[in-house]
């Protein structure tokens, strides 16, 4: 294969007290079947030895890889780390990876050849299998706790869990996306994207999401149905912080919320000025500026709370104002 002629793919990993699997995630990456890769880590201030971890493996992957950046700094967050990988990348797509998790050795390769395929799309993705600590696969039960036992699963992998083939083509649409974040792990990103979506808000706690959806609100998403990434899940995971979970969402809710509240509809995807345009149907009733401040109100009276379901069922099934 001519790698010359392959589009540079730079995989970002930020790298966080993860000594016991670091080492495992990048020897996923020097498995990838996808040859012309440049390798971008950051440590994000640990207080293990992940870095020593990292440098153990550099060389190794100087003989793998096009480029690699390997950086340790104070802690500063996802959201700007994140923002520094992007800005040292030189891919025409990145592929994210946290830093306990593994890629498929297809991964990149599959990924890279749908976005070739379909300039239309900015972020494809693939299911995620669940692993234990130990590089195990394992499954959930419907408390997410894990299992052993595939016939007693309540969800065999992630897309299980997010409901995805549910989605069907609204994956990844702004409408649906607003309401949750249904992307999985291991997604690889047209970079010219954030020319126009911007970066990570730092302020935003659910990151990947918030991102998410500015994303969708410029191009289209695609789930590939096979498993190309392992999700490690294990008492340290942030997402098993229910409580916390549900405070980070509001918070970057609010977020998102500021945003379209000055937001020009005439530069995005028809379902935000879908979502605009019912606010001004409902003025007729109540002074509400856009659908989403509805749900403050919904629990005031009978009317609002049927004007909301209303609408929202409208919107979703695009019942009402179809946007050519």
């Amino acid at each position: 294969m001519n790698t010359n002629k392959l589009p540079l793919v730079s995989v970002i990993i930020s790298a966080y007290n993860h000594e016991n699997y670091i080492q495992d995630t990048i020897k996923s990456i020097i498995s990838q079947t996808y040859e012309k890769i440049e390798l971008i880590i950051i440590d994000d201030g640990s207080i293990d030895s992940t870095f020593e971890k990292i440098l153990e493996m550099e060389n190794i992957c100087k003989e793998r890889f096009t480029n690699i950046i390997f950086q340790k700094q104070q802690n500063q967050g996802i959201g700007a780390t994140s923002n520094k990988l992007i800005n040292l990348s030189q891919g025409k797509y990145i592929f994210c990876i946290a830093s306990d998790d593994l890629a498929k050795s297809e991964a990149i390769y599959e990924e890279v050849s749908f976005l070739e395929k379909h300039s239309d799309y900015a972020l494809v993705v693939g299911d995620n299998e669940i692993i234990d600590q130990n590089n195990i696969v394992c499954y959930w039960d419907k408390e997410r706790n894990i299992i052993y036992d595939k016939n007693l699963a309540n969800y065999q992998t992630f897309a299980d869990f997010l409901k995805i083939k549910k989605l069907g083509n609204n994956f990844g649409r702004y409408l649906y996306l607003y309401r949750g974040n249904h992307i999985p792990n291991g997604y690889l990103v047209r970079k010219s994207i954030y020319d126009k979506a911007g970066l990570y808000n730092v302020n935003a706690p659910l990151e990947d999401w918030f991102m998410n959806l500015q994303i969708s609100k410029y191009s289209k998403f695609k789930y590939l149905d096979k498993i190309l990434f392992s999700y490690r899940w294990h008492p340290q995971n942030t997402i098993k912080q229910n409580k916390k979970i549900n405070d980070m969402f509001k918070l970057t809710l609010q977020y998102e919320n500021i945003l379209l509240s000055n937001i020009d509809f005439k530069d995005y995807d028809k379902d935000l000025f879908n979502c605009f345009m019912f606010g001004k149907l409902t003025k007729r009733f109540i002074i509400i500026p856009n659908i989403f401040e509805l749900r403050r109100y919904r629990k005031n009276s009978v009317k609002m709370s049927v004007l909301h379901f209303w609408g929202i069922d409208f919107i979703l099934n695009k019942k009402f104002l179809q946007i050519g």
